[in-house]
């Protein structure tokens, strides 16, 4: 297995790690949160799935009109708190958030198979320390493989946590 499919393997599990790591929670369990102060699991489902539901926009951007600019300024305008509460993670169904996350990955998944030339392809994004990269398709995806599992790992320590 190259690198490549390695990589596209590991973010296309992504929804599996997911769906696994939340296996046999009663609904009760989602508002358990690592700390005080930390998301709770309900919070940090929403979290992946719009995420990566952005990300899905740079990857298709990429593949469509390569070379151009990929602009998060409005998301990064806010600290990561104020939309979780913006987008009510903590009183929202967990259901469409999966479903959008699996469709999504499946999706981007396809598109890169049956277009390989849109690995390498990139676009130009502004950091919020105003730095200027380009970033390739490639480093999306992986970035958003590991995404999900440092967030799985989260879940798995709030769950013995609480044990639920």
């Amino acid at each position: 297995m190259t690198e490549r499919e390695a990589i596209i393997a590991s973010y296309a599990c992504g929804p599996d790690q997911l769906e696994a790591a939340i296996s046999g929670l009663a609904e009760g369990g989602l508002e358990a949160a690592e700390g005080d102060g930390a998301w709770t699991i309900r919070q940090i489902l929403h979290h992946v799935a719009d995420g990566d539901d952005i990300w899905k926009g740079f990857i298709k951007r990429a593949t469509g009109n390569p070379g151009g600019k990929f602009d998060l300024q409005w998301y990064w305008d806010r600290p990561q708190d104020e939309w979780v509460q913006s987008w009510a993670y903590a009183s929202r169904e967990i259901e469409p958030s999966l479903a959008l996350f699996r469709a999504n990955r499946a999706h981007i998944v396809q598109l890169l198979e049956s277009l390989p030339s849109a690995w390498e392809q990139s676009l130009w994004v502004r950091w919020p320390n105003g730095e200027e990269q380009q970033v390739s398709v490639a480093w999306v995806v992986e970035m958003q493989a590991r995404h999900v599992s440092g967030h799985v790992d989260d879940i798995r320590r709030t769950r013995e946590a609480h044990g639920v």
